[in-house]
């Protein structure tokens, strides 16, 4: 966002928040003349704001701008090591991971701004920095992958205050979190063992980030480790469902994203390990934790564990009941192994007893199984049941249907409202995702594909 627009609006928090964006981007000094000091009244949630904004801003690259959130269609993250980055950036060569195709002036420069624009708060206008500024003032540095500055931010923060201490274990537990997202899991595993140095000790949600951040790269022995030590008898920090399900999931997802065979059985016997020793333990598993087993049984074909773990799900009642994706991974294993038929049962079984409303991730494996099957009919009545129950199909799905009507010669059996509906729903989905302008839409066709224009003159 250009800093002319940042400064459209002065009144209020949010007016603040652009006044300084806009001095941070122009890379000028804070200074009444730059920035309207004199009537503000600086309070934690405004500089907590400018604090989160600056990564946002600074740090994310262009490429990154509109991509998806979720952690779950993220690549597998990798131990980075920040001088062989250094020394790629000095040689033009090309960076993956959490770090790719960033500006490093621009990341400098947001890091400069950041640390001046907050002792000049303090030492300006008296500010007293409490554990939510420093908090984040800690993350724009973790997020920056400034670990010198940021070891010594938290020293200096440490010792700054005699009366209380700033550096809490909310704010260590949220640095590692932000270290283990970034792919500097030593780094995370390193401020866990730090934080006795800085006066805050870890709890359990503490161990739980770092166990999740070696998991995802996968230090399992590591994980282990910390894992054996909150076993201990009398521990003052022992595991709870979370620390369980952290270990279950992460298994599982490591078994998936292997080829071998020895390694898929070695991760769905920790698992497994893990699982039942949660039972023996008194810990009630909850839906996340059995779903994550029913998926990974279900996606390396060991459909009677998962049926087992389903059956044991229904009999806890509600408050385990199944849920979409419970269902979803049955659906897309009976689909994959040409078991329609069990598929449809299961979405059956789902919708009647409303243990999730059935979606597109629902419908689409069923739809593309019974076209694969010759039976488009019913694949046509699937897609109708899903534009009825308001979402919208993949094109891909749509072209689908639409060449097996073809190929069959009963391509007028699709309602022509149902048609509209899908036309409509996928060009509005293109134009959000590419930012296209509205132009005048043109019956039967759908993003250049001809099938829409064979269907409309047909009808």
């Amino acid at each position: 966002m250009p800093p002319a627009v940042l400064r459209r609006y002065s009144t209020g928090s949010d007016g603040v928040v652009r006044q300084v964006l806009a001095v941070i981007i122009e890379n000028k000094s804070f200074s009444a003349s730059t920035v309207a000091s004199n009537q503000i009244i600086w309070t934690s949630e405004t500089v907590v704001q400018i604090l989160r904004s600056i990564p946002l801003y600074l740090f994310q690259s262009p490429r990154s701008i509109g991509r998806q959130k979720s952690f779950r269609h993220r690549s597998p993250l990798k131990q980075r090591n920040l001088k062989e980055e250094a020394i790629k950036y000095q040689k033009g060569s090309l960076i993956l991971g959490p770090a790719a195709h960033r500006d490093p002036k621009s990341l400098n420069l947001g890091l400069e701004k950041a640390l001046e624009f907050y002792y000049w708060v303090a030492i300006q206008f008296g500010f007293d920095h409490d554990e939510q500024t420093c908090k984040e003032m800690a993350l724009v540095l973790a997020k920056g992958n400034r670990m010198n500055l940021l070891w010594d931010f938290l020293k200096n923060m440490s010792k700054r205050n005699e009366k209380r201490n700033l550096i809490t274990t909310a704010t260590m537990t949220s640095l590692i979190r932000a270290l283990g997202d970034e792919g500097l899991v030593n780094e995370a595993l390193s401020a866990f063992y730090r934080m006795k140095q800085f006066g805050c000790k870890p709890d359990v949600c503490s161990y739980n980030n770092v166990i999740y951040a070696l998991c995802r790269v996968g230090l399992f022995k590591k994980a282990k480790f910390l894992f054996e030590q909150m076993q201990l008898p009398g521990f003052r920090c022992p595991p709870d469902v979370f620390t369980y399900t952290i270990l279950i999931s992460s298994h599982c997802r490591h078994a998936m994203e292997t080829a071998s065979r020895k390694a898929i059985r070695h991760r769905l016997w920790e698992a497994n390990h893990t699982f039942r020793l949660m039972l023996f333990n008194g810990f009630a598993p909850d839906v996340v934790t059995y779903n994550a087993l029913i998926n990974c049984c279900c996606k390396t074909n060991r459909i009677e564990r998962a049926l087992e773990l389903f059956n044991d799900m229904t009999k806890r009642g509600e408050s385990c009941a199944p849920n979409r994706i419970t269902y979803n991974s049955f659906i897309r294993y009976y689909s994959a192994v040409n078991e329609v038929d069990r598929a449809i049962e299961m979405l059956r079984r789902m919708q009647e007893r409303r243990h999730g409303d059935a979606a597109t991730s629902s419908f689409t494996p069923i739809i593309h199984s019974l076209c694969e099957t010759g039976r488009v009919e019913e694949a046509m009545d699937f897609l109708a049941e899903l534009v009825s129950g308001g979402s919208i199909p993949r094109e891909y799905t749509y072209r689908l249907v639409c060449n097996g009507l073809e190929s069959a010669g009963k391509i007028n059996l699709l309602e022509r409202d149902v048609r509209m509906r899908i036309e409509d729903g996928i060009t509005h989905r293109i134009r959000c995702v590419m930012k296209m302008k509205p132009t005048v839409r043109r019956e039967g066709v759908v993003s250049g594909t001809h099938s829409g224009e064979k269907l409309e003159r047909r009808c």
